[in-house]
C-alpha cells in the first residue's frame, strides 16, 4: 500500500480544506481526529473516492506515513498543543517532523522548537492566513522552526498556498523558531487595524455624511478599483450590500461588540516588550475592547453629552478626502508592522526577508491587497529600509494624501466621532517626522522626582547628567536602564 505524503490532526474547518487542497494537488493525506467520529463522518462525504486515508488512533496515523513523516497539527493553540506533540513524539523517528499550523504564540513555538529537537525530530510552526477559503483553495502560508525540515516540506506548503500573478507562492520560510508565528501575529495585528480603519470610514460615511448602506456599498466598490483594492474593501462593499429577509441591510441589525482571539494583544504586548510604537494596532485592539462595554455605553450615552454631527461641504470631496486618509493611515499601520518585525529579528537572531513577506501576503491571506506589491519593491530596493514612510513612493503618496487625511480626522474630532487608528496613525506620523519632541521636558520631571538623569544636546550622547533640582537633593543619581 502507498504511504501517505502526510499526515493531519484536527480536521475543523481550517483542517478540512487543507486537507481537501492537498490532495487536490496530487498528495495522498492521512487524516486523524480526537472524536473520531469525524474522521468517518469526513472520508464517507467530502473525502470520498479521494486519496485520503482516515486513521483512527495516533498510532495508525503514524504507521501510514511516508519517512521522514511529516504531521501536520490543526488543533487549538496552547496546551492542547503541546499535549499533542507529547502523545506524537514516542510514536515517530529521528529525522520525522512536526508541524503547528495553529495560531501559536510565537515563545511557545521558540520553545517547542528548542524542545522537539531535543528529542531528535524536527518543528515548524506556521502561520496560515485566508480563512475557510485560503484553506481550501490557497493560503498564505509563514513557515519557521527547525531550517532542517523545511526541504521536506517546501514542495507541499509551496504546492497548496496561494499564488500571485506570476505564479509566485505566497510561502517561503521565514526564519528560525518562532519567527512564522511571528510574522502571522504581526499579520493579524496589521488585520486589526486595516479592520478598524475600514470600520471608521463606514461610521463617519453614516453618521457624519448621513449616507445609506447602498450609498456606503458604492463607495466601497469604487475604492477597490484604486489602490485601496484588497480583500477586506472587497468584503465590506459585499457586506454593505447584503439584505436580510426583510429587506433591510443586516449589517444595521449586527450588535456592535466586536470579539478577539488574542492575536493582536499578542502584537501589542510584543511592541510594548521591543519598546516600538504601534500605535495604530494598538488602538485597533482597544477599540474592540470599547466596543464590548456594550451596557456600560448604553448608560453611558443617556449621561455624557457631545457634538451633534452636522456635515456642511462638499460630500464628494469629503469622500475623496476618506479615501486619501484610509490610505495614509493604512500606510502607517504597516511601517509599524514592520518595525516591529524589523526589531523582533535583531532581539531573537531571525534573517526575516522583508520583501518575501510582502509577496507571502499579496495572496490568499486576509490582508492581502495590490498595496503590498509596493512594499515588496520599497524592501527589494532597500532591504535596510529602517521605515517604509522613507521609501520614496510612500513618502510620495503620504505627502499627497494628509492633507485630506488632516480635513477627515479634524472632522471626526470636531463631530464627536471616534476615529482612534486613523487619528492615532496621523500623531504618529506627525512624531516621525518631528526633529524635536517634548521629551526633553519628560526627562527633566523623571530627573527632579526620581534623579533618573538626561542627556544634554551639548555633549555627547552616552553621557547623563543629574540636575539638583530643589537644592535639598544631593548629587547622586538613579542608575541607567531601560525597558
Amino acid at each position: 500500500m502507498k504511504k501517505s505524503d502526510i499526515g493531519l490532526i484536527g480536521l475543523a474547518v481550517m483542517g478540512e480544506n487543507l486537507v481537501i487542497n492537498m490532495e487536490s494537488k496530487g498528495f495522498t493525506v492521512s487524516v486523524f481526529n480526537r472524536s473520531t467520529e469525524k474522521v468517518q463522518k469526513f472520508v464517507e462525504g467530502r473525502a470520498k473516492g479521494k486519496n485520503i486515508v482516515g486513521t483512527y488512533s495516533l498510532e495508525e496515523l503514524v504507521s501510514t506515513l511516508e519517512k521522514p513523516r511529516k504531521v501536520m497539527m490543526m488543533v487549538k493553540a496552547g496546551q492542547a498543543v503541546d499535549d499533542m506533540i507529547e502523545k506524537l513524539l514516542p510514536l515517530l523517528e529521528d529525522g520525522d517532523i512536526i508541524i503547528d499550523g495553529g495560531n501559536s504564540h510565537f515563545p511557545d513555538t521558540a520553545r517547542r522548537t528548542a524542545y522537539v529537537e531535543s528529542q531528535g525530530k524536527l518543528y515548524i510552526g506556521t502561520g496560515v492566513s485566508g480563512g475557510e477559503e485560503g484553506a481550501l483553495n490557497g493560503p498564505s502560508l509563514m513557515p519557521g522552526g527547525s531550517p532542517a525540515a523545511w526541504p521536506a516540506v517546501k514542495p507541499i506548503l509551496q504546492a497548496i498556498c496561494a499564488k500571485v500573478e506570476d505564479g509566485a507562492p505566497c510561502c517561503d520560510w521565514v526564519g528560525e523558531n518562532g519567527a512564522g508565528h511571528f510574522v502571522k501575529m504581526v499579520h493579524n495585528g496589521i488585520e486589526y487595524g486595516d479592520m478598524q480603519m475600514i470600520c471608521e470610514a463606514y461610521h463617519l460615511m453614516r453618521d457624519l455624511l448621513g449616507m445609506s448602506d447602498d450609498e456606503m456599498h458604492e463607495v466601497f466598490a469604487d475604492w477597490n478599483t484604486k489602490e485601496l483594492d484588497s480583500y477586506l474593501i472587497e468584503i465590506t462593499k459585499d457586506i454593505l450590500a447584503y439584505k436580510d429577509t426583510d429587506g433591510e441591510p443586516i449589517v444595521e441589525k449586527i450588535l456592535d461588540t466586536a470579539g478577539q482571539k488574542g492575536t493582536g494583544k499578542w502584537t501589542g504586548i510584543a511592541a510594548l516588550d521591543e519598546g516600538v510604537p504601534l500605535t495604530l494596532i494598538g488602538e485597533a485592539v482597544f477599540a474592540r475592547c470599547l466596543s464590548a462595554m456594550k451596557d456600560e455605553r448604553v448608560a453611558a450615552s443617556r449621561v455624557l453629552a457631545g457634538p451633534k454631527p452636522v456635515f456642511q461641504g462638499d460630500k464628494a470631496a469629503f469622500i475623496n478626502d476618506l479615501k486619501d486618509a484610509l490610505f495614509a493611515a493604512k500606510i502607517v499601520s504597516y511601517a509599524q508592522g514592520y518595525t516591529l518585525m524589523r526589531s523582533a529579528a535583531k532581539t531573537y537572531g531571525w534573517n526575516l526577508n522583508y520583501g518575501g513577506i510582502a509577496l507571502m501576503w499579496r495572496g490568499g491571506c486576509i490582508i492581502r491587497s495590490v498595496f503590498l506589491g509596493k512594499i515588496k519593491e520599497a524592501f527589494d530596493a532597500n532591504p535596510e529600509l529602517p521605515n517604509l514612510l522613507l521609501d520614496p513612493y510612500f513618502k510620495d503618496v503620504i505627502e499627497k494624501a494628509q492633507a485630506g487625511w488632516r480635513r477627515v480626522c479634524a472632522a471626526a474630532i470636531s463631530n464627536g466621532i471616534p476615529m482612534p487608528a486613523m487619528t492615532s496613525a496621523l500623531c504618529y506620523f506627525d512624531g516621525y517626522r518631528s526633529e524635536r519632541l517634548p521629551a526633553n521636558l519628560l526627562q527633566a520631571q523623571r530627573d527632579y522626582f526620581g534623579a533618573h538623569t538626561y542627556e544634554r544636546i551639548d555633549a555627547p550622547r552616552g553621557q547623563f547628567f543629574h540636575t539638583n533640582w530643589t537644592g535639598k537633593g544631593g548629587d547622586t543619581a538613579a542608575s541607567q536602564y531601560s525597558i
